[in-house]
């Protein structure tokens, strides 16, 4: 691969992208950028292009953390700083999606502290990226608490570092870019909320400008170097317009007419905290600025409402960024500042024959030619996973118009998908025993958070010290040791580390069922809002998902283990019912599909979640190819609830059958309502306890 960075200037089209990274490098006080977008848009080629455009910055000699020479950290661990300096290239610091706590805040040797009394400090990715850009490609498959860490560092611009009354702490300010795909799940609308900007991009459509792209790789990769000499004047061009709007942001005047239009804004569309209006007041001092202007007018205003808002006016889960551009135009309108009259002019120009138009300062657009910013499409792609072609929700249907029961063995007639019902909260349910998987939310396991059960001997590099048990096991090697006045004499076997049990995330499979014995309208808007509901639960939960329905001539991976549980509702929403009900097929393919998640992710465990009325077709034999089915599952230890749809004033208790087969749980529709049921708040127990009650 060539050490030749791509081109900021060469990437075909993406206006917003480019447009929100150039205001992040001119005010790196907006807050940085989240893009969102499917994959192979240009999105990380073109942050890393944007390095190469900031201004060089001086370093102080020997000090690892990048301070500036002019106004060193006094909190720098590499303090004091000698005379000397230099100068060298801003800092693109890439974040690998496995990274730890430790490998980003830094490291702090525990056992040369204690022992030693030496504060042996490795600095992290943070101090790495100090004056330059921090770059979390995938940021939406980052743990919660480390996407928290470096929004908290990125806010206050300092990375304080504790361990057990050791604190280090220095200054940690970058240029913040996050790139995503939302098909692989969502961030939470409070990490959502720290991220300054978003931009929702995808792929032009257009074949002239694909054919563009296409052209200009082509030549990268033939000749990455001249390639790049090709577009060097016009890098030098744009990395001239950040210095001189650097300098002019100062001199900027956010008017009250201006921000008066910022609030009413972040008002009128229910914005939640006021980080928003904070936000949209440094993005429209910056496009001015950017702009070549001194004053921030209301062009400015609307484009940073399109740029800082979308992303926060989100609800839940399921719903998609998005802004009402007719909406905002209203506001604006309502706010703006009143034209005072004027008298009119002889020659229709202004005292100092400047009129409109004249490329004056005043004129500046965001690429150094005339007019502002274009606003963002209102025909934009949306980010919404069902797409725009989703099926719109059908009317609620009569009695009469539900269709009938399938004669035996025969196929039932198809129906076309129905709305789910209203989601509402669900029980818990949880897999037995304790697990060693990702920090979630659901079931208990031992991770690096949580509150300490025991100790034991450090695994690895003594990261949480058990400061009673260190010395408990020092103190009767005192003597031995020669301990001489009031200091321990330490040494490596002493050490002992925490372990603290929290709660796990974990694989949730769906196994539904969508033949024609489910297809009774009004039973399948419930179930598919009980669904939902479960879907819902395990988002906040910090769960994967996956979903298989079975109808007709066998079963479907209708969503492969994902992050996405917007995806996950899209496709429930779209799933037809009818035809037969092959409830072995639809086991047999949950039997694989773990079979293979165990291999890719072993430490998380799953909870399996059959959706049935229990029938199969096919008679006896058919329920007895789906009990063996079940019992495959129930071998392999696998945790399962059996959500029982069966309805009607005859019930032949086939649902609570394979829920025995599989020792599962069984729940109707009805008892999954976690209000209406005080009685079953421990919702899954493993079959030694059921035995043992």
């Amino acid at each position: 691969m060539s050490d030749v960075r791509y081109p900021f200037t060469a990437v075909v089209g993406m206006a917003d992208l480019r447009l929100s990274l150039l205001l992040n490098a001119v005010s790196p006080a907006v807050g940085g950028v989240l893009v969102r977008g499917e994959k192979g848009t240009a999105k990380s080629t073109m942050v890393r292009a944007l390095a190469g455009l900031l201004p060089s910055i001086a370093v102080a000699e020997q000090c690892r953390f990048a301070c500036d020479p002019a106004a060193p950290d006094p909190q720098c661990p590499d303090a004091p700083h000698g005379a000397g300096s230099h100068e060298r290239p801003a800092r693109l610091v890439e974040l690998p999606v496995g990274v730890t706590e430790d490998r980003i805040v830094g490291s702090l040797d525990l056992e040369q502290a204690l022992a030693q009394g030496v504060k042996a400090y490795e600095p992290g990715l943070l101090a790495q990226a100090h004056r330059g850009v921090l770059y979390i490609d995938e940021v939406n498959l980052l743990q919660d608490h480390v996407v928290d860490l470096l929004l908290d560092a990125a806010a206050m611009g300092r990375s304080y570092v504790e361990r057990e009354g050791v604190s280090v702490r220095h200054a940690a300010r970058f240029l913040l870019v996050g790139t995503m795909n939302p098909e692989e799940g969502e961030l939470r609308p409070q990490l959502l909320d720290r991220f300054g900007l978003t931009v929702e991009i995808a792929a032009t459509r257009e074949p002239a400008e694909r054919a563009e792209v296409v052209r200009r790789r082509l030549a990268y990769d033939a000749d990455p170097a001249g390639f790049a000499a090709g577009y060097r004047a016009d890098e030098r061009a744009l990395a001239e317009q950040i210095a001189r709007a650097r300098e002019l942001l100062p001199a900027v005047e956010l008017g009250d007419a201006a921000l008066r239009q910022i609030t009413a804004v972040c008002a009128a569309f229910e914005v939640d905290g006021l980080r928003a209006d904070i936000v949209m007041a440094r993005t429209a001092v910056a496009l001015a600025a950017w702009a070549g202007r001194t004053r921030v007018l209301e062009e400015d205003v609307r484009k940073a409402a399109q740029l800082a808002l979308p992303h926060r006016r989100r609800r839940n889960p399921f719903d998609a960024p998005g802004l009402d551009e007719e909406q905002l135009d209203r506001t604006l309108s309502e706010h703006s500042e009143p034209e005072e009259p004027t008298e009119p002019e002889p020659d229709g120009d202004g005292p100092d024959g400047d009129g409109p138009g004249d490329g004056g300062p005043g004129d500046g657009g965001p690429d150094g030619g005339g007019g502002a910013p274009e606003p963002a499409s209102a025909d934009a792609p949306s980010a919404d996973p069902a797409g725009p072609d989703a099926p719109d929700a059908p009317e609620t249907s009569s009695p009469e118009a539900a269709p009938r029961l399938p004669k035996p063995g025969g196929p039932a007639p198809e129906s076309s998908p129905v709305a789910a019902g209203e989601a509402y909260r669900t029980r818990l349910f949880k897999v037995p025993g304790t697990g060693h998987g990702a920090r979630g939310r659901r079931s208990p396991a031992e991770t690096d958070g949580g509150h300490t059960i025991r100790a034991r001997r450090p695994h690895g590099a003594l990261t949480r010290l058990h400061l009673s048990a260190t010395l408990q096991a020092a103190a009767p090697q005192q003597l031995a040791r020669g301990r001489s006045g009031r200091a321990l004499v330490l040494r490596t076997d002493d050490f002992r580390e925490q372990v603290r049990k929290g709660r796990e995330s974990n694989l949730v499979l769906f196994v539904v069922d969508a033949s024609g014995s489910m297809a009774a309208r009004q039973r399948m808007t419930a179930v598919k809002g009980a669904v939902l509901s479960l879907l819902m639960d395990a988002y906040q939960r910090r769960d994967k998902i996956g979903m298989i329905t079975f109808r007709g001539g066998g079963a479907e991976l209708a969503l492969p283990p994902t992050s996405s549980v917007e995806v996950g509702a899209a496709r429930l929403e779209q799933l037809p019912t009818g035809g037969r009900t092959p409830l072995a097929a639809g086991l047999l393919r949950a039997h694989e599909v773990l079979r293979l998640e165990r291999v890719r992710d072993p430490l998380r465990r799953p909870l399996l979640v059959v959706v049935t009325d229990g029938r199969a077709t096919g008679g006896r034999g058919a329920l007895a190819e789906a009990g063996r089915a079940a019992g495959l599952l129930a071998a392999q230890g696998t945790a399962a609830v059996v959500l029982d749809c069966e309805s009607g004033p005859v019930r032949l208790g086939l649902a609570r059958t394979l829920a025995g087969q599989l020792n599962a749980t069984a729940v109707t529709l009805d008892e999954l309502r976690a209000e209406g049921v005080a009685a079953l708040v421990h919702a899954h127990r493993s079959p030694s306890q059921r035995k043992a009650a």
